[in-house]
């Protein structure tokens, strides 16, 4: 029992790690003003590896370094408080949501508790993100639209690219992170011995 806690703490200290460096990667590449989010894929990992908690975990530590880049200086001027209930919220109910769907779905077959954990985590995080737009900067969104509808300009202007990217590459990879939990699934079980 002790070897397998040490070992999620272990798990998810290198998830953590993995989760940091990765987002800070992903603020060098841009579509439109908004920075990649890399850290997708390990948040599922950690989430249907160690559990739904893990999943808030590695979403809360995913947000925490967002809330740190410079990217987010333009919302924190507008609105610290809806900036950082936005972020918040949008990395920790993607990786619950991410874990609580692997783990729903992953009991029936393995491959579509991945792949719709691999599915559900950026569209959480898209959507969290567009709502707080629409409450918290809807005022600054109207007035750079120029005229154009406003959810269009929120997604053309913050997320579009961004979320097909996201989308694409948690799709890509979904059969390896199939593997990689399976390893995982191995090493814990092994432990537990």
């Amino acid at each position: 029992m002790k070897s397998t806690k040490t070992q999620k703490i272990i798990g998810l200290g290198l998830f953590t790690a993995i989760v940091i460096v990765l987002q800070l990667l992903g603020s060098f590449i841009k579509f439109g003003v908004v920075s990649i989010s890399l850290v997708l894929i390990p948040i599922v990992v950690g989430a249907a590896l160690y559990g739904i908690g893990a999943g808030a975990w590695l979403g809360a530590v995913f947000a925490v370094v967002v809330l740190l880049q410079p990217d987010t200086a333009l919302f924190l001027n507008m609105s610290v408080i809806g900036t950082i209930l936005t972020v918040m919220l949008k990395g920790i109910l993607a990786g619950v949501a991410s874990g609580g769907v692997y783990k729903l779905l992953s009991k029936k077959n393995k491959y579509l508790g991945v792949i719709s954990a691999a599915i559900i985590c950026p569209l959480v995080n898209t959507g969290i993100f567009l709502i707080g737009c629409r409450l918290f900067f809807y005022d600054w969104i109207l007035e750079n639209a120029a005229g154009t509808n406003a959810f269009v300009f929120m997604i053309t202007a913050f997320v579009g690219t961004n979320f097909l990217f996201e989308m694409a590459t948690n799709l890509i990879l979904s059969p390896s992170i199939v593997k990689i939990i399976n390893i995982g699934k191995k090493q814990i079980n092994t432990k537990k011995k």
